[in-house]
């Protein structure tokens, strides 16, 4: 391929505008006449709507959304089964094998899966399945009780 070959991008020359009427950007330069947007230091905002009711607010809402809702992590039964048989399982194993993300957001064990280990399992919550399985597995579910 030789220099001369190259395809170069042509560029988009800019919009010169207020030089005169041939340009066709001339007089308000494609302002318009009067109002805001003609007015200097003119920002519009993505979403603004001139003063229209925003589509955010014209759009009926449905449910409710609780202010007070409670987050938890989720951990199935058997992602213990990674663990060693007798071992304790609290929040903050988990959080060191990978389970969770964080020490400060509860954790609740779901019933998801089987568990053939005896664990000691502590957490904030629990499902019944899961305290079911890791009771019938011979381990215990404790809820663990954390001072916020």
């Amino acid at each position: 391929m030789q220099i001369g070959e190259l395809n170069i991008p042509r560029r988009k020359k800019r919009k010169r505008v207020g030089r005169g009427p041939g340009s066709g950007h001339g007089k308000t330069s494609s302002r318009g006449h009067k109002g805001q947007g003609q007015r200097s230091g003119f920002k519009k905002r993505p979403w603004f709507e001139g003063g229209q009711m925003p589509l955010q607010r014209r759009v009926p809402k449905r449910g409710f959304k609780s202010l007070n809702k409670k987050v938890f992590q989720l951990v199935n039964v058997v992602a213990l089964e990674r663990f060693e048989d007798g071992q304790t399982v609290d929040p903050a194993a988990l959080k060191q094998s990978g389970l969770i993300k964080n020490l400060n957001t509860p954790v609740k064990i779901l019933g998801n899966g089987e568990l053939s280990k005896k664990l000691s399992v502590q957490a904030d919550a629990f499902s019944q399945s899961a305290m079911d399985k890791i009771n019938k597995a011979g381990g215990e579910a404790a809820k663990v009780n954390r001072s916020a």
